[in-house]
């Protein structure tokens, strides 16, 4: 689990990790959402009808295969929202527009 996170930490790519077989648990997806990375996630959210981390959980995964999910749940309708990010679909542009969020263009 350490070599998981710290070779995410590091921000190799998730493409590197996933041809090398290594799974990656990301946290703080989008860097960590400060204010201005949560105005820019709310608004693709608002535009996709989602919330903001059904957005960012998408967005997570559609980075690599390797990515692997553990999003917080308080009750069975905030599982149901976090099931439903699989669903979202994002375009390409959407992906850069949320890419640049993080500072990374990822």
């Amino acid at each position: 689990m350490k070599r998981m996170v710290l070779l995410g930490a590091l921000g190799l790519p998730d493409e590197v990790l996933g041809s090398s077989g290594v799974a990656y648990v990301p946290f703080f997806p989008l860097g960590g959402f400060t204010p201005l990375q949560s105005s820019a996630l709310s608004q693709v959210a608002t535009r996709l009808g989602a919330t903001p981390m059904q957005v960012a959980l998408a967005w997570l995964l559609h980075r690599a295969p390797n990515i692997l999910l553990i999003p917080g749940t308080s009750s069975i309708a905030h599982l149901y929202e976090n099931l439903a990010a699989a669903e979202l679909a994002l375009t390409d542009t959407t992906l850069t527009e949320l890419g640049a969020i993080d500072g990374k263009g990822l």
